[in-house]
């Protein structure tokens, strides 16, 4: 399919020029494998059955890891120390699986398919949960932790090696499935839009936020009716709800089989990634040239004609200066005219793919600790605030759960006023159509999550001082503030960091890069783990740790938040100095094709040039940066 041409005027050397612009075609098929059509597929009535399966998953996973510790730590009877750890390594796990999924849709299965899989799969996972929870042979005898009405040698009696086992089948089945579904969830929608085409750069920045407002809407659901329901009618009767949302999403996804733009899977996506890093090590004893335009694979050019040499990518990237090592892939070493082999020669726009990906990494480290920060909030908050005075009123009392349900609230409201209100406003000020770069709303984030944890250590230290002194028990309210500032916080950074990876991403990896995101998530979880377990061991000093007790007034779970609250602030200043050094490949940025003049640079994300900067300069010659545009 050929894509559409129009004339684009530009400037190079003081002299106007005119290129034909021809845009990389629409590879997009229906559920059939024939080519979409634009009347009949994609747009945001296709995006809607997309967010419906959001919504219903996020309400169902999110009620099963909102309320799991309690589950863990008054049902199967393990630690507090060892509850926290395995939520954090269950959330951390279904993260981490993102990956997989979004490698198995890029590489073979299209997002749909992979969806549809591997959504039934973590529908077994609930419906598991929920036998478990309900069949007494498949748990411990009942026992209050806390007061350990009922004893053997002192403790109650943890769950058996047959009862774990099942378990942890179930869990992890609820991992596999919802950790391969969620890069797709979001790829899937966003490919109903056409990322090439600047019109419609502004719809897609809409979605991303329709998105997370789908995820809140799920969140907001889960944290209130279905954590009350495991509170008021058991947690098997609340893990089956989940079972029902989860087929409910299923539905949702099937419902809109005939209106998706699907992208077709291009086979492995680490090969051409490793095909440059063994050209490149191979050829490592070579001098790169001067001139860029001498590398296999770069742009050929005219005054006025200018034409892509490489066809192993859709997308035709424009050389950069950065990882100049791996250049030397694309040196091209005649040898009695034979050919040299793909894992000896690459192209420049493999390599460029690889210094993106390489690139995007310091930014994806810096959200780390943000998210062991909203571990916390899902497991020793949630525990905290159980020891507090949970009534409303005489009769109502909360689940300790339910309060990660305010920032929630809250960003079911802020979210349309951020989309109709601020990104119009920002739009005036600094012309761009998201209002603000992902990368400044990542950094917005990123700096407001300290407050989060700095709220949690001052109120973590007057309930237990109240505990301990007076013998009083604080209401449950004062812990809101810590959930409200990070609902903020999550605001930004989560939408931020999944617009920033999207748009990074190029074709036939859209979904494994924003898996990214999520991996992100997983590895904040499990260095909270890491952290809690590093905490008990340096802390112990022949006596009890800080989080080692079943008994938050004899730990120091205040002092955990102030060390926290350290290490995001030293991260957000971590993040400060990468954001500055990260600049785009301006072949991925949606604009109108800039004036040329030489040592040109594109800053994080704001989609403008910059003269006489060092990071990034390219070749005044080459093909004009628009994104993901051909011309010829």
């Amino acid at each position: 399919m050929r894509g559409t041409t129009e004339r684009k005027n530009f400037s190079k050397d003081g002299v106007d020029h005119e290129a034909v612009v021809v845009a990389a075609p629409d590879l997009s098929v229906d559920w059939r494998g024939r080519p979409s059509n634009p009347n009949k597929h994609g747009g945001m009535k296709a995006a809607l059955f997309v967010l419906g399966l959001q919504a219903f998953e996020m309400m169902a996973i999110a009620a099963v890891g909102n309320n799991l510790i309690t589950y863990v730590f008054n049902e199967m009877h393990f630690s507090l120390s060892k509850s926290a750890n395995i939520v954090t390594n269950f959330i951390g796990t279904v993260f981490l699986l993102s990956l997989l999924g979004g490698f198995l849709s890029d590489s073979y299965l299209g997002s749909f398919w992979t969806m549809l899989i591997f959504g039934f799969v973590e529908l077994s996972g609930f419906i598991l949960l929920s036998l478990q929870a309900h069949l007494p042979q498949l748990r411990p005898p009942q026992c209050n932790m806390l007061t350990l009405s009922t004893k053997v040698d002192n403790h109650c009696l943890r769950a058996n090696e047959f009862q774990t086992f099942i378990f942890f089948m179930a869990l992890y089945l609820v991992a596999l499935g919802s950790g391969c579904l969620k890069p797709n969830i979001i790829s899937l929608g966003a490919d109903q839009f056409v990322k090439e085409d600047p019109n419609q750069s502004k719809k897609l920045s809409t979605y991303f936020n329709a998105a997370y407002f789908a995820f809140c809407v799920g969140e907001l659901i889960a944290l209130t009716v279905l954590v009350w329901v495991q509170t008021r009618s058991g947690m098997d009767v609340g893990f089956g709800v989940s079972a029902a949302a989860m087929a409910m999403g299923l539905t949702c996804l099937i419902c809109g089989t005939l209106v998706y733009r699907n992208k077709p899977p291009r086979g492995s996506i680490f090969t051409p990634i490793a095909q440059v890093v063994v050209a490149s090590m191979t050829k490592r004893n070579l001098v790169c040239p001067s001139n860029p335009e001498m590398l296999h694979g770069s742009v050929n050019h005219s005054s006025n004609h200018i034409k892509d040499t490489s066809s192993s990518f859709d997308n035709n990237l424009l050389h950069t200066d950065k990882f100049r090592f791996l250049d030397k892939a694309c040196i091209k070493v005649v040898q009695d005219g034979v050919k040299e082999s793909a894992w000896r020669l690459c192209t420049v726009a493999q390599v460029e793919q690889v210094k993106i990906i390489i690139s995007v990494m310091p930014i994806f480290a810096c959200t780390i600790i943000f998210n062991t920060i909203l571990a916390q909030l899902q497991t020793f908050s949630v525990q905290q605030g159980s020891t507090m005075d949970t009534r409303l009123g005489k009769s109502f009392q909360i689940p300790p759960a339910s309060l990660q349900s305010i920032p929630y609230i809250m960003l079911i409201f802020l979210l349309p006023l951020y989309e109709t209100v601020f990104v119009p406003l920002a739009r005036k000020i600094t012309g761009k159509q998201s209002g603000i770069s992902p990368l400044q709303r990542v950094g917005i984030g990123l700096f407001t999550a300290t407050f989060s944890m700095i709220a949690a250590a001052l109120v973590e230290k007057k309930r237990r001082t109240s505990a301990q002194n007076s013998h009083e028990t604080l209401s449950i309210f004062w812990i809101a503030p810590q959930f409200l500032i990070f609902g903020i916080s999550e605001m930004f950074t989560a939408v931020g960091l999944i617009e920033f990876f999207y748009k990074q991403s190029l074709a036939g990896m859209q979904s494994f890069l924003t898996a990214m995101t999520y991996c992100s998530y997983s590895f904040g979880f499990y260095l909270s783990s890491l952290l809690v377990s590093l905490v008990n061991k340096i802390t112990s000093n022949g006596s009890s740790g800080w989080l080692s007790e079943n008994d938050l007034n004899k730990d120091r779970l205040d002092l955990f938040y102030w060390l926290l609250s350290a290490l995001s602030l030293l991260n957000f200043l971590n993040y400060l100095f990468w954001s500055k050094w990260y600049s785009y490949n301006p072949s991925l940025l949606t604009k109108t094709p800039p004036t040329y003049h030489h040592n040109h640079e594109y800053h994080e994300g704001d989609g403008e040039d910059h003269s006489n900067h060092h990071h990034q300069s390219f070749n005044s010659s080459k093909r004009i940066g628009v994104d993901n545009i051909i011309i010829l």
